[in-house]
Parts: C-alpha cells; structure tokens; sequence
C-alpha cells in the first residue's frame, strides 16, 4: 500500500470516518490470515461461515506463498506477501527484516497484525470481520449483526486492563505512542482485544494515516519496529481517543473462548458449554491448546445443538 496520507484527499479526510452512511448498502467481508498447520480449522471455518454467514459473505484467506495450493478452493486465497511492503523479506525461524529498517527483526506475530492491518484498509466492504483460523461460527449471522444505522459495531470492554495485565499496559503504551497521544499508565484501562473483531475500513485507513502523520514512516514500518504491539488496541485507542468514541459499542465479544493452552479434555468440555451465552455466534477454541480434531468437534457439535433453539442476534 501506498503512503496513505499521499493517497487519500482532503475532500474525504475531512468527511471524518465516523460519519454515518445510512444510505450505504451494507457489506461485511472476513479476513484470516492462516498458514498450513492450521489448514483444517481453516476448511471448518470456512465451512461454518458458508452456513451461517450472509450469501453475499467474501471470505479472504492469507496465507504464505508455500502454502497457496494447500489452501485451494477453501475460500478467496490470496498470498502473505501480496499484503506487505517490498522491503519486507522473510527468513528461515518466521522473522522478516525491514530493509528500510533492519533492526529489530520483525517477528511473525508482528507481520500478521501488519497483514491484517492492510487487508482490511483495503476493504471496500461496510465492516472488515477478523476471524483467526480456530474460530468457528455455530449461529446464523449477518451484516446488521455488526453494522447499524451506518455504524460499525465498536467492542470495549470498559476499565477491564488492570495492574496485573502487564501486556495489556504495554499494548496501551505503545499504541498512544504511535498515534501520538501523551503517554497515561492511569488504570484501569479500557480492553477493545475481541474475536471476531469488527473493524470499519474507513476508520482503519484514516488511523493508519494518524500513525503516519505522527510517526513521519509509512505505517507498516512504524509498526514493525515495535517489539509489543496490538492491532485490537491500536484500533481501541484511536476510535476513543482520537476520534472521540463510537456511538454503536458493545461490550460483549459474541464468542465464547478457550484461551488456555492444554488440550480439552470431557471435563474441560462441560465448562467451556457453561460459558456460552444466548448472544454468542461463534467459538474459539485456541490452536495453541493442540486440542485433538475429533475433541474439538464434539465440543462444537454440542454447541450448536444448544444454540440450535436460540434466535441469532443478527
């Protein structure tokens, strides 16, 4: 992507992101950056959301160069390094160099969030929904499910960062660094990390211009530099604090998750079915907890069996 504070004109700047588009027919695309050992959650994900998502749902799925013909025929496979700068070059433990900025090398997670970031400043779509590989859907959902009254819904979960979310904090920092907000460690902080994460593109392009503006760098540089980082929180920060707010804000993910990074075991799976509320739409059970296949799929089988009953929220 281009410098986006070249590209974009003071015509539209000044339309502000935030501004109602009621005449707008609304669209919703979703974004997964994925990569080969992850490959069947991602078939199960793109299987949920061709039963539950809307019929005019676009699923754009990213993965590594390596991986494009594994990933054939399981949504709109586009490839990793189609949605980086020129001067990021990959090599061998997953770290990329900056060779506009070699040092620090930038890690794999870090890359991701620059994909993410840039796949949905593309969007022409009215919502850009960021879904990770081990999500799957288990309800019927649709665009108005994150979008009202021309508003993209914001998630925050308000004064939920406390003083023993030290990453959390450290997100907090060096998002207001980026955007060049005064640095304030006053707690509790404000949590906007969600899956699946609803991002509105426009807010997404003029934030990435905020960071230009106030770093002097094309963004993905700025980024990249940083050893901890957080698109959910950069995203947060700049909607409240720069942009005063949204009006649509929930403060509900509409996932219920498993973080922990065991596999499930029956007892495990009997807890997690606990959590779930009428409101929830999707699961996330963490790739890291190397839950097997077959465990997984029968936790999510009983999920969709209780919410079978429940209207969808959408």
């Amino acid at each position: 992507m281009e410098n986006l504070s070249r590209r974009q004109s003071n015509q539209d700047m000044a339309s502000g992101p935030l501004l109602e588009r009621k005449n707008e027919v609304p669209s919703l695309s979703v974004i997964t950056p994925s990569y080969r050992p992850d490959l069947e959650l991602c078939q199960e994900l793109n299987r949920s959301l061709q039963k539950y998502g809307p019929p005019s749902l676009n699923h754009t799925i990213i993965v590594p160069a390596v991986d494009l013909e594994a990933f054939t025929g399981v949504g709109d496979v586009r490839v990793a390094s189609g949605y980086l700068p020129k001067s990021f070059i990959p090599v061998p433990g997953n770290i990329w160099i900056n060779l506009r900025r070699p040092f620090p090398p930038i890690r794999g997670w870090i890359t991701q969030q620059v994909i993410k970031l840039e796949a949905a400043a593309r969007s022409k779509a009215s919502v850009a929904l960021l879904v990770d590989s081990d999500m799957v859907f288990i309800r019927p959902f649709s665009v108005s499910t994150f979008y009202r009254n021309g508003q993209t819904r914001f998630y925050r979960a308000a004064n939920a960062v406390h003083s023993g979310m030290q990453r959390h904090i450290l997100w907090h920092r060096v998002a207001r660094k980026l955007l060049g907000l005064p640095p304030s460690d006053q707690l509790p902080l404000h949590d906007y990390i969600c899956w699946p994460m609803a991002w509105d593109p426009e807010v997404v392009r003029s934030m990435l211009r905020r960071v230009e503006e106030m770093t002097g760098m094309q963004w993905q540089s700025a980024i990249a530099a940083q050893l901890h980082f957080s698109e959910g929180i950069l995203y947060g920060v700049y909607v409240d604090e720069v942009l005063g707010g949204a009006p649509y804000s929930e403060k509900t993910m509409l996932c219920v998750n498993y973080w922990d990074e065991t596999p499930f075991d029956e007892r495990a799976i009997e807890a997690f079915m606990s959590q779930a509320s009428p409101s929830d739409i999707a699961v996330m059970i963490s790739a890291k907890s190397r839950t097997p296949l077959e465990a997984r799929r029968r936790a999510l089988a009983a999920m969709e069996v209780i919410h079978t009953s429940i209207p969808s929220p959408g």
